[in-house]
């Protein structure tokens, strides 16, 4: 059945009585008319036999993305809960999706940006169904590819030693997550003052879940859809960018970790700061950055040696 001819009753038909959200999906949008259909369809495809509802933030979008969203939350009012905003709080510096999770009704959550979609119909009941069962696990994540407007241009979005699971402090260290993949539970109900104004916030979600549990990378959902656009946030900024927005919110992880005395993480973060800052340098400027460090070495150590000169 498709999304086109599904009604809400359809979706519903395996709950039962239940009504209260066992889990709410979060989805903001700006400006995304040409893709938020998509998103949304991917959202109503979900086969489950718990109650979700649909957060559905718009950041007051200038094109007809709200008008695509009340279409659909006309056809499932108990289902999809718009909000529309008057003006762009991104823009603003409000991190509006954190203060979305601390509303949400859900025991879980599950985030996909209005550009993104799933491909799964099994996917949050999957996700669900494993948190439930092992409670030592704080978030599940799966795979995702990325593709633009001439196809896909990157399959699997998660390689290596990323395709598994995540220790409780591989977690805290950021570990790297497709996001639009990921479900956790509810735990996050406000920002460390620290974070906010960080714009790679989603990095800072995996550390702050990680004092909770483990995370659980589930290859069989098949990988969501992430998509490369022009107006997209952070996978059309250009590498110097992207790289100035991570080491900002390892700096702002750091300044976390340090005032609440967790010393290893501080030092960690720290590390990440400066390699970053590093990889944003030209070999040239690294030459002579390390140049100037063995000239003060030595300048250091030739007084040392000889007192007086």
């Amino acid at each position: 059945m498709d999304t086109q001819s599904k009604t809400e009753q359809d979706v519903m038909a395996a709950w039962g009585d239940q009504r209260s959200p066992l889990l709410s999906i979060i989805c903001l949008t700006y400006n995304h008319a040409a893709f938020i259909k998509e998103t949304l369809d991917g959202f109503i495809r979900q086969q489950t036999d718990f109650p979700f509802d649909v957060v559905v933030h718009d950041d007051a979008s200038t094109d007809s993305t709200a008008a695509i969203v009340r279409e659909y939350a006309a056809r499932y009012p108990n289902l999809i809960k718009p909000i529309y905003q008057q003006e762009n709080q991104y823009q603003l510096g409000v991190p509006f999706s954190t203060r979305l999770f601390a509303q949400a009704r859900g025991r879980y959550i599950a985030y996909c940006e209005g550009d993104d979609y799933w491909t799964d119909p099994r996917k949050l009941q999957i996700q669900v169904d494993f948190l439930e069962k092992h409670r030592d696990y704080v978030m599940t994540y799966h795979d995702a590819f990325m593709f633009n407007s001439r196809g896909v241009v990157r399959t699997p979005h998660l390689t290596g030693k990323y395709r598994k699971d995540a220790t409780a402090v591989q977690l805290q260290k950021a570990r790297p997550v497709s996001t639009l993949t990921v479900c956790f539970r509810n735990l996050l109900k406000e920002l460390p003052p620290e974070l906010h104004g960080v714009e790679v916030l989603d990095i800072c979600w995996w550390s702050l879940l990680g004092a909770h549990g483990k995370g659980k990378f589930i290859e069989e959902i098949k990988p969501a859809a992430y998509r490369v656009h022009e107006g997209g946030i952070f996978s059309m900024r250009s590498s110097k960018q992207r790289i100035q927005m991570t080491t900002h919110a390892y700096y702002n992880l750091a300044r976390y970790y340090q005032r609440i005395g967790d010393q290893p993480l501080y030092e960690y973060f720290m590390i990440q700061v400066f390699a970053q800052a590093l990889a944003s340098i030209s070999p040239l400027s690294k030459l002579q950055a390390l140049g100037q460090v063995f000239q003060n070495i030595s300048i250091n150590l030739l007084r040392r040696l000889t007192p007086g000169v």
